[in-house]
């Protein structure tokens, strides 16, 4: 091969590569989602006691392991003991659902965008099962998805190895200040009662890494599902590097 021609086919190689990384969508640019809004009565039924199903999500057709993603965890919010099956898909779990569903018996599921940043999705999944008691069951999750590697980062991904002790300790400093910022922080048997948990929620929102806590933990029905927020100054040498605003 002449060395024109082998330097020409260079050319067109940078050429060509140049253009792909032109039109390659950047992480860094939101994605757009789309709304999906539906309710449904069971068949054949009316009045305000008809068993339902309300799903409230979202979907986006440029990253379709998240558009997967977040319908999958969506499903599992639904199964509250071993003897429930994973429903397929939404629109098999709503048939299923109202199939069997009593009167006044409810299904609501949503899925909603929190953030975005640093090729960062953060999504926030949200339950709600009324069985017709004094109480239905709420559920609440993450998740903090990576535009770049294409996946969910778990809390595993998010620290340095060796580093969850240390992380859960910066959660602890949290509650305290929740506590100190709440009528509960001069109540002796609040604190007794009440003590710090881990928690399977964490999302990397831009501001802070937030725990989020599921009703009857850290505190009463009432309170509903209490945030703590910990700041990333307190997690220098605890979150990869990676991880932190500005420099993902």
């Amino acid at each position: 091969m002449s060395l024109l021609k082998f330097a020409s086919m260079t050319c067109i190689a940078l050429t060509l590569g140049a253009c792909q990384s032109v039109f390659q969508p950047s992480v860094q640019k939101p994605l757009t989602f789309t709304a999906d809004r539906s309710e449904q009565l069971k068949a054949g039924c009316s009045g305000q006691e008809c068993p339902l199903v309300n799903i409230d999500t979202v979907h986006v057709a440029d990253e379709p392991k998240l558009d997967a993603l977040i319908e999958q965890r969506l499903l599992k919010m639904t199964v509250f003991s071993p003897e429930d099956k994973l429903a397929p898909s939404l629109e098999a779990y709503r048939e299923q659902f109202l199939r069997t569903a009593e009167s006044r018996n409810s299904s609501y599921l949503q899925a909603k965008v929190r953030e975005q940043h640093d090729g960062l999705v953060i999504v926030e999944l949200s339950s709600y099962l009324d069985t017709g008691g004094a109480h239905g069951i709420p559920g609440r999750g993450f998740i903090n998805y990576s535009r770049q590697n294409q996946k969910e980062v778990t809390l595993q991904d998010m620290l340095v190895p060796g580093q969850e002790n240390a992380f859960w300790a910066a959660g602890k400093v949290a509650h305290n200040n929740w506590l100190i910022s709440t009528r509960f922080g001069n109540d002796p048997e609040f604190v007794k009662n009440w003590p710090f948990q881990q928690t399977p929620h964490v999302a990397l929102l831009k501001d802070n890494v937030v725990l989020k806590y599921d009703v009857y933990s850290i505190a009463p029905y009432s309170e509903g599902h209490v945030e703590l927020k910990i700041p990333y100054s307190r997690l220098r040498g605890i979150l990869k590097p990676e991880w932190f605003p500005g420099r993902g």
